[in-house]
């Protein structure tokens, strides 16, 4: 397959090339597009056959539903049904933007979209590329990362390209994502709501709209998946992330074993592995916990490019934003 690449300045969008990627997806093809969080992988979220080839790209395992992306908040009450005030109060504040809700989906979705569970994941993306295709097709997009099954997700069109050229049909370059991060997820079905992946908005910012809500727990069986980024092990470079609060002595053990080793870290601590790690990566501050998810992803890629044994990675203090890097790294590491 041929695939087709475009590159859009945000602040100044081609509309024939959006008019081509219309065409893309009426038609029923896939295109990589970007939103303020990553990359998405797109499809029309009402036709089953489009949907089935976004998990046959990624490799996506069936069982594991997708975001369906709208442009209109009239759209939310076509795809779901009691959609209740304290969900108008949530998406009012923070739609356009990095929050999911999931509610209880209506005929129109397919089974493909939602994973053959009776809920649907809808959000309104807050990028400007993203909502003219969305406008401008007319359906709402089912849209997971931009990635294959597993790997970590894309920021930059670079990484869509390294995980997808020639086998979809378009990818939109439209520059690096500003949050980093996949969207917060959470169930608004019943009280208390819970949040079943922190992202982009935070627990503590959503808890200033509704007092009724609480993390999820993990002592949930694994058949309950109602949201991407529950039951797999996501986001994971090709070598082993451990997770360590002394990064040291686990740094100076493998080396001692003959391994390759890379550490993520920041710039307040770099210069502490530089002389015995062989490749030290900076996320950033750690007074400045929203950059650090910027780079998370990017900061893995780049260990597999270089190609390392081992990654040991600093662990980041879990609140606002921080509880989301953490989520992530945690589903990415061996340990």
């Amino acid at each position: 397959m041929n695939t087709i690449i475009f590159k859009i300045d945000s602040n100044d969008i081609s509309y024939i090339y959006i008019d081509y990627t219309v065409e893309v997806i009426t038609m029923g093809g896939l295109v990589a597009f970007p939103t303020e969080t990553v990359y998405g992988l797109g499809a029309n979220a009402l036709n089953a056959d489009a949907v089935r080839k976004i998990f046959h790209a990624k490799s996506r395992p069936i069982d594991n539903p997708l975001i369906v992306h709208i442009a209109d908040i009239q759209e939310l009450y076509k795809l779901a049904r009691d959609v209740h005030k304290d969900v108008e109060k949530l998406v009012n504040k923070f739609w356009p933007g990095p929050l999911s809700v999931v509610l209880n989906k209506k005929d129109i979705v397919p089974d493909e979209t939602t994973a053959f569970t009776e809920t649907v994941a809808i959000r309104m993306p807050n990028h400007p590329i993203a909502l003219e295709l969305i406008k401008r097709s007319g359906v709402p997009i089912a849209a997971p990362s931009a990635n294959l099954s597993g790997r970590p997700s894309p920021t930059k069109a670079s990484h869509v390209i390294e995980d997808f050229n020639g086998k979809i049909d378009m990818i939109i370059d439209g520059g690096e994502c500003t949050v980093g991060l996949e969207s917060t997820v959470i169930d608004m079905r019943s009280k208390p709501y819970t949040i079943l992946r922190p992202g982009g908005i935070t627990f503590e910012q959503i808890t200033e709209v509704l007092s009724d809500v609480r993390l999820f727990s993990s002592n949930k069986t694994e058949s309950q998946v109602i949201s991407p980024g529950m039951k797999y092990r996501h986001y994971a470079p090709e070598a082993e992330l451990i997770l360590a609060y002394d990064v040291i002595t686990l740094l100076e053990r493998f080396k001692s074993q003959g391994n390759k080793v890379g550490v993520l870290t920041t710039d307040e601590t770099k210069g502490m592995y530089q002389d015995k790690a062989d490749i030290v990566i900076s996320v950033g501050s750690r007074n400045d916990l929203n950059a650090v998810a910027r780079n998370i992803f990017d900061a893995l890629r780049e260990f597999d490019h270089v190609g390392v044994d081992v990654i040991i990675s600093e662990i980041f203090p879990e609140e606002g934003i921080g509880r989301a890097i953490m989520n992530r790294l945690r589903k990415a590491a061996n340990k």
